[in-house]
């Protein structure tokens, strides 16, 4: 079905999760028996004695050019992946959120995984892009007469330093910005095997945490503390990353390469960058200012909101977006009566398309959040709101996710060109040479729309930290990564690839209604987007098509 739309979508949109998954495997048992319809927590975590024990081996006939195959290894559950004479044995779930890797994409000398497109090497395991941190482990494979056996589990290699390609590497790098893009720049320094000095340096008093869960699984009550933290304290100790927590920078003095902290004190650098991330849109009405209103961007905003949910009956989230809805699915678990509050005619119309937004709607509904569409609040009393419209609802607490902007003053300041954010080159530096920005608060080339775009989403800033940080090293390379992210309504699953600020044709294809659809936002005959519900392979391909300028 081919569609003509004057679709228009907003430039961004706040960061988002996939629900129902715990944080990361990299302190999970590994699995083969996942729910692949909630993708939740903590699901049964157990062996499957039909697999076939790879110690033993298998026919080579059971595995056919191209296939896969999972069984186990020691106890360990363990995937077998032939390309043509080469086969290849890998942990079976995805070091992220432990998503099924035989349910991947195998692209090259690559594994990607369906839930979040997390990408690993296939010979060494290396997680090669984010939102995975943790490598797979590997298990040697030989091949005796007509059957494929796998020895023991491969030792992990230490990478080798490797030199710049464009001068001396850096002595030191500060990095301002305790986010996604942050703390992924921090961490692949220390991957490349950078021996020099790592200041990191966020004003939330929280270590980097693992922002998506604060409205899912941990809000939910599903998720522990424990699991948020993108990396235990020990970590930054450990690799030598000096990371000052509470610590506000108040400038930076580009002729001298220093930065001012509030307190006075000053930071040299050899290179910065800037992952200063977004901050919330505050309302401006009379009674916002009151205790029980609420934005939700840190873990101190989530604990505050899980507090006051046991004591209160009802809750008012404003905002139909991603990160509104999401919260109002994880209210609604926690037993409160939720209402929506938004002046758009249906929920992420333009993100997705009415037909999209009216779907998620009916599910809302279906697990009984009421919408007030069309209409705005005035003002917020201790117990109630008032509605533009005339009404009023009980709201023992407010959740306010109206939008978030970009944190550009110290970038103003200190005479770095910016334009809605932060422009960056194809390299994510600045105007300022040695000083680069990532995350939410960068404009960068996308070479797949051919504009200049800004995108708030987890994935993306983890990436571009990631990148940011090989290119602080002299190594000079572009970030051409397709946009990405999820999210997650109650068991349905959202996979986005791509960026659409305006199309002019939408394909959908399979049934919305049944939760089995992939559409298209094309504009000039060209794919820019393609959204996908419970088709995560097919998702995948778009962001290979993207990737090799064939979509």
């Amino acid at each position: 079905m081919l569609l003509t739309s004057p679709g228009h979508s907003s430039v961004s949109e706040p960061t988002l999760c996939r629900s129902g998954q715990s944080r990361s495997s990299d302190r999970a048992p590994e699995t083969y028996s996942v729910n692949h319809k909630s993708r939740g927590p903590f699901v049964a975590l157990t062996s499957d004695p039909t697999r076939p024990d790879l110690a033993l081996g298998i026919a080579l006939t059971d595995l056919p050019d191209g296939g896969k195959l999972v069984g186990h290894r020691d106890g360990e559950p363990v995937l077998l992946l032939r390309r043509g004479s080469e086969i290849f044995a890998i942990a079976a779930n995805c070091s992220h959120y432990g998503g099924p890797l035989a349910d991947g994409l195998v692209a090259d000398d690559t594994v990607r995984c369906p839930w979040h497109h997390a990408c690993f090497d296939l010979r060494t395991g290396e997680a090669l892009r984010a939102p995975a941190l943790s490598p797979l482990a590997c298990w040697s494979v030989e091949q005796r007469g007509d059957k494929v056996i796998v020895g023991e589990k491969r030792k992990k290699q230490t990478p080798v330093p490797r030199e710049g390609d464009a001068g001396a590497a850096p002595e030191k790098v500060v990095i301002v910005g305790g986010g996604a893009a942050g703390f992924a720049a921090a961490e692949r320094l220390r991957r490349e095997q950078f021996q020099g000095a790592i200041v990191m340096i966020s004003d939330d008093e929280a270590l980097p945490v693992d922002r998506p869960n604060l409205s899912k699984d941990y809000l939910a009550g599903k998720a522990p503390e424990d699991w948020i933290p993108l990396r235990k304290e020990g970590f930054y100790a450990k690799n030598g990353i000096d990371l000052r927590l509470g610590t506000r920078v108040a400038g930076i003095d580009v002729r001298a390469s220093e930065i001012l902290l509030a307190d006075g004190a000053r930071v040299a650098f050899d290179r910065l960058l800037l992952a200063t991330g977004a901050e919330p849109v505050r309302l401006a009405i009379p009674g916002a200012d009151q205790p029980h209103v609420h934005t939700l961007r840190s873990l101190a905003d989530s604990r505050k909101i899980i507090a006051q949910t046991g004591i209160a009956g009802s809750a008012v989230v404003l905002g139909a977006s991603f990160i509104g809805l999401e919260v109002a699915a994880t209210l609604r678990t926690r037993g409160l009566q939720v209402h929506v509050v938004a002046p758009d005619e249906r929920p992420m119309e333009r993100i997705l398309w009415p037909q999209i937004g009216d779907f998620i709607r009916a599910l809302h509904e279906e697990n009984g959040v009421m919408f007030h569409l069309g209409d705005t609040v005035t003002s917020i009393g201790a117990t109630e709101i008032q509605l533009s419209s005339g009404g009023i609802l009980a709201a023992d607490m407010v959740v306010a996710g109206i939008g978030v902007r970009p944190r550009v003053a110290l970038a103003e300041s200190a005479g770095i060109a910016t334009d809605r954010g932060v422009l960056v080159d194809a390299y994510l530096e600045t105007s300022v040479p040695g000083i680069y920005a990532a995350g939410d608060i960068a404009r960068w080339p996308d070479p797949h729309s051919g504009e200049n775009i800004r995108v708030e989403h987890w994935v993306v800033a983890q990436r571009q930290g990631a990148a940011a940080a090989i290119n602080m090293l002299g190594r000079r390379k572009k970030f051409t990564d397709v946009p990405f992210f999820w999210s997650q309504h109650y068991d349905v699953p959202i996979n986005y690839v791509g960026h659409a600020e305006g199309w002019d044709e939408i394909e959908v294809e399979g049934d919305i209604p049944a939760r089995d659809c992939r559409l298209r936002f094309r504009r000039g005959g060209r794919v820019l987007a393609v959204a996908t519900i419970f088709r995560d392979t097919e998702s995948l391909e778009a962001e290979l098509a993207m990737e090799q300028g064939e979509a």
